[in-house]
């Protein structure tokens, strides 16, 4: 009854006029920004928070706005990945596995609306997770140390086999090089520079971000431009009004996606990628009887919802411990510190309208974001309608402008370039863009944790093994491993006559 009573006075706060209004406009703005490829949640977080000062907002009306737009990013980023093939952030890199093979069969509405619903099925079920949750889930996942989040990463890598369709050597291959690019830069424990060829511009690595603009944004135009040069084009717009018969086969894959998610979510660090990624692969696991990637709503429907339920659990660590669960919750807990409010276990006593006031807000923008999103696909799937000569110089101004507003050099718009090229060869040999960003983006944090479970130890490896929770992980990541092989073999087998 004491949850019910503060999340009722934290409903009074969020439907103040100014709250509401901030809800409306940041859910508007982070879909926008989330449909935008290159930006991000973190991104759109970032050049909004000028805005809080501006407005001289409090640090309840600054929170709220500022979730509205991360929720609303997480949104938007399926937009461009169903449409375009070109993910709007990370963690939507999973949804072009189906959303986009939908939308050539002329499905576009089907998935937009499929994405559209698990997106507001993940982020409600994180939402009431972080009502109910938040001190328990928190005291537990702060048990977790650096061995253990390195066995989680193992558990992500050995999935990654079943993600796609292509041949899982190519796979395994497509994730070693990605693993390859992550090493480029300094070493996070000796500061050494490596495979940097005497380049500055090197020595931080390459951003994930500029990467997956690279890969999938001008690789799919250049494909698109190999294709009009034999008579091809863009996918066909279909249907403008989805059909609800199609969102309900993704809706038991919603609610598994939601809690993998959620659960990925609530580790420090581990963030939305981590979500979708293990999201997808437990539902192909589950569920795929060779339609995977070729255009099945669950798998549409499992990624959007862990993301989004990601995104949501990601705050519970944020609000109760004061330790970031994402790269955009990092940016709103500066936010937070920059307003003399420090978040950690007496923020629920110390501000009671902050914190219920943000959650209630959740909900809030939630609904909102369903009823934006939902009567809009009309509109979104006309963009596939759209002349070729006018779309695509428009998706390339795109692509260049938001990584340059990124990182301020034109040294990244080279590197983009190159991972384009890049990624229009690895097409041409049928090799999957997705494990090479993968290897990339949660490589760099996998070797961080290792680095650090080595350092306490004094470089005895032992320290892997060490941990009760790591075991376990790797026990269920073996058991996983062994039975996709036996269920492969078993397919394979002829039936007797």
């Amino acid at each position: 009854m004491e949850i019910l009573s503060s999340l009722w006075s934290g409903f009074a706060v969020a439907a103040l006029p100014i709250n509401l209004a901030l809800i409306f406009g940041g859910c508007f703005a982070g879909t926008l920004i989330g449909a935008l490829p290159g930006l991000g949640p973190v991104n759109g977080v970032a050049i909004l928070i000028p805005l809080t000062f501006a407005f001289g907002l409090d640090a309840t009306s600054s929170m709220i706005l500022l979730s509205a737009v991360y929720y609303g990013c997480m949104y938007g980023g399926r937009i461009s990945a169903i449409l375009l093939n070109i993910p709007g952030d990370e963690p939507a890199i999973m949804t072009t596995l189906d959303g986009y093979p939908m939308a050539k069969k002329g499905q576009a509405a089907d998935a937009l609306a499929i994405s559209g619903v698990a997106s507001f099925i993940g982020a409600t079920l994180a939402t009431i997770g972080l009502t109910l949750f938040a001190p328990m889930l928190a005291k537990a996942a702060i048990h977790f140390g650096p061995s253990d989040y390195f066995a989680l990463y193992v558990m992500a890598f050995a999935t990654i086999g079943g993600i796609t369709g292509t041949d899982p050597r190519k796979t395994l291959l497509a994730a070693m090089l990605g693993l390859m690019l992550g090493t480029v830069g300094l070493d996070p424990s000796t500061g050494v520079a490596r495979y940097t060829f005497g380049s500055f511009n090197l020595y931080d690595g390459f951003d994930p971000i500029v990467a997956l603009v690279g890969l999938f944004a001008l690789s799919e135009i250049l494909f698109f431009l190999e294709e009009r040069a034999h008579g091809g084009g863009l996918v066909p717009p279909g249907r403008v009004f989805p059909r609800f018969s199609r969102v309900r086969e993704g809706l038991g894959a919603s609610l598994r996606g939601s809690l993998i998610g959620f659960v990925a979510g609530i580790l420090p660090g581990a963030g939305a990628s981590l979500g979708a990624v293990m999201s997808y692969s437990f539902e192909k696991r589950l569920s795929d009887k060779g339609t995977f990637g070729q255009g099945d709503p669950r798998g549409v429907a499992a990624p959007e919802a862990g993301n989004n339920a990601a995104s949501g659990g990601a705050l519970i660590p944020m609000l109760t411990l004061g330790v970031p669960g994402s790269g955009t919750t990092a940016v709103m807990l500066a936010m937070l510190i920059s307003l003399n409010i420090q978040p950690g276990p007496l923020l629920f006593q110390r501000s009671p309208d902050l914190v219920w006031g943000l959650v209630a807000a959740l909900y809030l923008a939630n609904l909102v974001l369903l009823i934006l999103n939902l009567p809009l696909i009309g509109m979104f799937t006309r963009v596939l309608g759209l002349p070729a000569w006018g779309l695509m110089p428009l998706v390339v101004a795109i692509s260049y402008l938001g990584v340059y507003a990124i990182t301020h050099a034109a040294f990244d718009l080279m590197v983009m370039v190159g991972f384009g090229i890049l990624g229009f060869v690895l097409r041409k040999l049928e090799f999957s863009l997705v494990p090479v960003v993968l290897g990339l983006l949660l490589g760099m944090d996998m070797e961080n944790n290792l680095r650090r479970a080595l350092s306490i130890s004094g470089g005895d490896f032992t320290i892997l093994v060490e941990s009760p929770i790591a075991v376990t992980i790797y026990v269920l990541t073996i058991a996983f491993l062994a039975l996709s092989l036996w269920l492969s073999r078993r397919s394979i087998v002829p039936t007797p006559s």
